[in-house]
Parts: structure tokens; sequence; C-alpha cells
């Protein structure tokens, strides 16, 4: 009975383990990937606009 009450507390906390990571890559694939996407982009953005700025002004 010890075997299996041991068997079973390994596999709950190996479950709790997985489903914590699996909330974690998910939080991150659903939150913080596209801020940082979007901050990239604003940038990228910026640096045409000013570009742009620049160019039209060398007259």
């Amino acid at each position: 009975m010890a075997k299996k009450f041991g068997a079973g507390v390994a596999t709950g906390i190996l479950a709790s383990l997985g489903a914590l990571a699996a909330g974690a890559v998910a939080y991150k694939k659903k939150v913080i990937d596209p801020e940082v996407e979007q901050e990239n982009k604003m940038e990228e953005n910026r640096i045409k606009a000013n570009r742009k700025s620049h160019v039209s002004h060398q007259a």
C-alpha cells in the first residue's frame, strides 16, 4: 500500500509541475510575446518615420 501511495504522490507532483509549465508557456505566448512584438513594430515605425523625415528635408 505504501508503494502505491508514494507512486500516487509522485504522479501528482509531476502532473502539477506539468500543468504549471504548460500554463507558463501559454501565458508567455498569449500575453508577453504579443507585447514584445508590438513594441518592436512601434520601434521599427519610429525608425522609418525618422528616416522619411530626414529625407524629405534634404533639399
